[in-house]
């Protein structure tokens, strides 16, 4: 039977998994001490995300229960889509007015946009495939793999259940790695900032409900209407 969010998880297995989540964090904030050249260069910037994708690789070959211990286990997609998409749909009109709206009324250009590589790239390919695409392998890296690592085994360090389940360390260490991201920061610069509560958001409903469900259909549906707001807007 696969672990439940209440069951104990061996604490070797909690520290081998955190020791491994804990190689794209260094690598991440290690990014801002590089020389400027460095840090231009593209495959530098995702340094992070692959140490990330590698590390998890690594764990999932000695784990067991490895779709429970993500959030991905079957019976949980229909909840996952319900409340995903009801999450993503708040967020992206919140994040769409922020953008539009709050940015440019506070003297900063958005019209870089246009010229990322999201914005370069066909509507008709981005939406809904790319970052349909994009929204899974963000959320197994960061939810289900960073934050899901660090909390086993920071619920090794509180006496209390509810900071046992909720383990604020691993939130808030997954979600600044999250939004310091190096090729996020680059590419969105200023915009970058949106991440942080997107982070703490995700983060809070995946520990609260242990679903990765939600928080790939809520970051997929956000994007969706983001994107497509924005490419209407700055045509």
């Amino acid at each position: 039977m696969a672990p439940g969010p209440d069951q104990s998880i061996p604490k070797h297995a909690s520290t081998r998994g955190a020791t491994l989540a804990l190689l794209p964090i260094g690598a991440t904030f290690g990014y801002y001490g590089l020389p400027d050249s460095l840090r231009e260069q593209l495959p530098v910037q995702f340094a992070p995300q692959l140490l990330a994708y590698m590390g998890l690789g690594l764990w999932m070959r000695g784990a067991s229960h490895v779709l429970a211990h993500l959030g991905l286990e079957r019976h949980l997609i229909w909840n996952g889509f319900r409340w995903g998409a009801l999450t993503g749909l708040l967020l992206g009109a919140m994040n769409t007015f922020v953008i539009l709206v709050i940015y440019p009324s506070l003297g900063y250009d958005i019209i870089f946009l246009k010229h990322t590589p999201h914005g370069r790239l066909p509507i008709l390919l981005m939406v809904p495939w790319l970052i349909c695409g994009i929204a899974v392998f963000v959320e197994i890296n960061f939810r289900g793999f960073i934050l899901g690592r660090l909390a086993e085994l920071e619920s090794h360090w509180w006496e209390s259940h509810s900071l046992r389940r909720l383990t604020p360390l691993a939130l808030l260490a997954s979600s600044f790695t999250f939004v310091f991201d190096p090729f996020l920061v680059n590419t969105f610069q200023h915009l970058h900032w949106i991440a942080l509560w997107d982070g703490l958001i995700w983060g809070s409903i995946w520990l609260k409900t242990r679903n990765l469900w939600i928080t790939i259909v809520a970051h997929a549906v956000e994007v969706i209407i983001m994107y497509s707001a924005v490419r209407v807007a700055i045509g």
